[in-house]
């Protein structure tokens, strides 16, 4: 059962994924012990997972978003293959089955990795496919996280948890690529993106300082970094939908900015294809996403037409898949390691 107070602590590692429990007991003035209780009590039911893993960039560094047609006797085959797929980020079952919607990382010269791209519309279970190119995303991406799970940090206990995460000036340069001693830490961290010092150096046979060197290197040459995936269903938010928004292309940008300050709106990104904007709507039930498109949303600008796609059924996000209720490692760990 999720506590009011569970918001703090998600907000906390939704901004921050490795700072300690006790800074987060210090700025939302609870304390260490029910900070450090609830987190793991989340971990252990499957609810939330803190992974590290490769920068996205290095797989590819164009994205791109399918919304794949089937045919209902074919989502399994078809749903178990993509989610295998290290270039395939996220992968949501949609309209009562009979679509799913999956995000595709490809290099941008369009040389390599595209393979997907060719195959899946040749594929017998697709009967339509379309896939748009994600041009932008709004909202600034170390600050505006989903806070919808109970209370949420102030603006100033925000900055306070940020503060001192030796976080790098974001760059367009690539990221370096791991080295093979490089793949021993990585492969813990994308099982537990909060495993200590202390327990890195056990997993992997190296020193306390081996390990803190590396591991500030491949957070400062952005090789590694950490994301925090989320069951919201287990947290009583049941309504996942995608907007799919056609709007004048002069009031993109206002709208898409807008859109994002929305406490119902977890993601909004500027597409190509028929549709101009897609935003990603998260909501309890279905009378609460009725309460948003007929208030805020509707006022939200110029919106000419707008489609709705409702999840079914998540089965992978970013570092992580969902099986039977509960996040898992997208990457298990290898024998004996």
């Amino acid at each position: 059962m999720a506590r009011p107070s569970d918001g703090l602590i998600l907000h906390a590692l939704q901004l921050n994924p490795r700072v300690s429990f006790r800074r987060i007991a210090e700025v939302t003035r609870l304390s260490e012990q029910t900070v450090s209780r609830r987190y793991h009590q989340l971990r252990r039911d499957g609810v939330l997972r803190v992974a590290g893993m490769l920068n996205a960039h290095l797989v590819g560094d164009a994205q791109w978003v399918a919304r794949i047609r089937i045919r209902p006797d074919r989502v399994g085959a078809l749903s178990d293959a993509l989610i295998r797929r290290p270039d395939v980020g996220y992968v949501s079952i949609q309209s009562g089955g009979t679509e799913l919607f999956c995000t595709i990382l490809t290099a941008r010269d369009g040389y390599r990795n595209k393979a997907l791209l060719q195959q899946l519309p040749r594929s017998t279970a697709v009967l339509d496919i379309s896939v748009d190119l994600m041009l932008h995303s709004f909202g600034d991406p170390t600050t505006t996280v989903w806070t919808g799970y109970g209370d949420k940090l102030t603006p100033a206990q925000a900055r306070q948890i940020i503060a001192g995460q030796g976080r790098e000036t974001p760059t367009h340069s690539t990221p370096a690529a791991p080295t093979g001693d490089d793949m021993r830490l990585l492969e813990v961290l994308a099982d537990d993106g909060r495993a200590s010092h202390a327990e890195l150096a056990r997993a992997t046979g190296w020193s306390v300082a081996r390990v803190a060197r590396h591991l500030a290197v491949l957070q400062t040459s952005r090789t590694l970094r950490y994301d925090v995936d989320i069951l919201p269903e287990r947290l009583g938010y049941h309504i996942n939908a995608i907007l799919w928004l056609t709007l004048p292309p002069e009031h993109t940008h206002t709208v898409g900015s807008e859109l994002a300050a929305h406490d119902e709106i977890v993601f909004v990104a500027a597409v190509t294809g028929p549709r101009n904007l897609m935003a990603i709507a998260l909501c309890r039930d279905e009378q609460d996403l009725y309460r948003y498109l007929s208030g805020r949303f509707a006022a939200a600008g110029p919106i000419a037409a707008y489609e709705i796609s409702v999840r079914t059924e998540v089965l992978k996000q970013s570092a992580s898949l969902v099986s039977h209720g509960r996040l898992v490692n997208a990457a298990p760990r290898s024998a004996g390691t």
